[in-house]
């Protein structure tokens, strides 16, 4: 499964038309991703028929929320799952880099029926045991890591550590995956989950299109052809 992330309606037809599996519809890729409006989310959904999973982070200051940023972020959730998306994007942290349980039950209900991904605020904490406390709540489908700090390629350890104790959740890799890591990382890991940005754009730049030649060359890196 191959997930490109995409910021408009230009780059969702694109990662649909070149082949990808789904799309993680975001703005702001220079921040890390933030909720984009609902006016495009809208535009996406109807345009494309692969998943759209939307992000939910109203704010780049860090993963940490206070209570009016949570009650935002249920009013985003249940406007994405008005609007019909397929899924949500989210996560949150405490002062200490632990996992917000409090808050992510909240998120987890609002998302009820939607497919969701827990971001890569998991890898600002330990990431074994981050796993362990996401693999309790059959909410999460799928955790989006590169198993913590540093370069991806040198957490293939940790890598497969996470994989142990990811339980229902699929492992969905990216941060730093590229052409040139891509092959090795998805032999050693036997993962079968991925997600690119900038990488696929042209000259690598954040606000470069999606370059179609590129994409399609690595849709079928990853379907093995």
């Amino acid at each position: 499964m191959l997930e490109i992330i995409g910021m408009s309606v230009e780059d969702a037809i694109a990662i649909e038309k070149c082949g990808a599996d789904r799309i993680e519809l975001i703005s702001a890729l220079t921040e890390g991703g933030l909720t984009p409006s609902y006016g495009l989310i809208e535009s996406v959904v109807n345009k494309v028929k692969i998943p759209v999973n939307v992000m939910i982070r109203h704010h780049a200051k860090s993963f940490v929320y206070s209570d009016e940023d949570i009650k935002i972020m249920v009013k985003d959730i249940e406007k994405v799952k008005e609007i019909g998306a397929n899924g949500v994007v989210l996560g949150m942290l405490d002062t200490n880099n632990i996992i917000r349980e409090d808050q992510l039950i909240t998120l987890l209900e609002a998302a009820k029926g939607l497919d969701v991904t827990y971001h890569r605020a998991i890898d600002e904490t330990d990431v074994i045991k981050s796993i362990k406390i996401l693999n309790k709540y059959e909410g999460i489908t799928n955790v989006l890591t590169s198993a913590g700090k540093g370069n991806i390629a040198e957490n293939i350890e940790k890598i497969n550590e996470m994989k142990k104790y990811s339980g229902h959740i699929n492992i969905l890799l990216g941060g730093g995956l590229n052409f040139e890591n891509i092959e090795k990382i998805k032999a050693l890991t036997n993962n079968a989950d991925f997600h690119f940005g900038t990488a696929v754009r042209v000259d690598k730049n954040p606000f470069g299109e999606i370059d179609e030649e590129k994409l399609k060359r690595l849709v079928n890196i990853i379907n093995n052809k």
